[in-house]
């Protein structure tokens, strides 16, 4: 059986897609608010964010989860990950050390809260 023939493996996969592409979409949402009010940018800007969050929220549901508060905690590590990478690569800033590891530290979060064993 090859990694890919594991569906174990493919879940978990298909998990992490689904949360780093909700990840970005919110960031790309919220950052078009930024743009619009912290940056001076047009009203515009507004519209494919309102797009991007919409999408979002449909991609965050596609998580396999058990409970919705589970998912959207576990998506806390990704999304702080996630910001972090927004700010070096459209923002230019490169995150510090401290960002880094608090980074490290939800991704561990994150994976104990979404696959922890837990009894039925």
């Amino acid at each position: 059986m090859t990694a890919f023939e594991n569906p174990i493996l493919d879940a978990t996969m298909l998990t992490l897609f689904f949360y780093i592409a909700a990840g970005f979409a919110e960031i790309a949402g919220c950052f078009a608010f930024w743009a619009w009010l912290r940056m001076e940018r047009s009203v515009w800007w507004v519209i494919p964010g309102l797009f991007s969050l919409t999408l979002f929220a449909l991609i965050l549901t596609r998580v396999d989860s058990d409970s919705a508060g589970r998912a959207y905690a576990a998506y806390g590590g990704v999304y702080i990950t996630a910001s972090l990478i927004w700010m070096r690569v459209f923002e230019g800033r490169s995150p510090d050390r401290w960002e880094l590891a608090g980074a490290a530290i939800c991704l561990c979060g994150a994976a104990l809260i979404l696959w922890a064993p837990r009894s039925t």
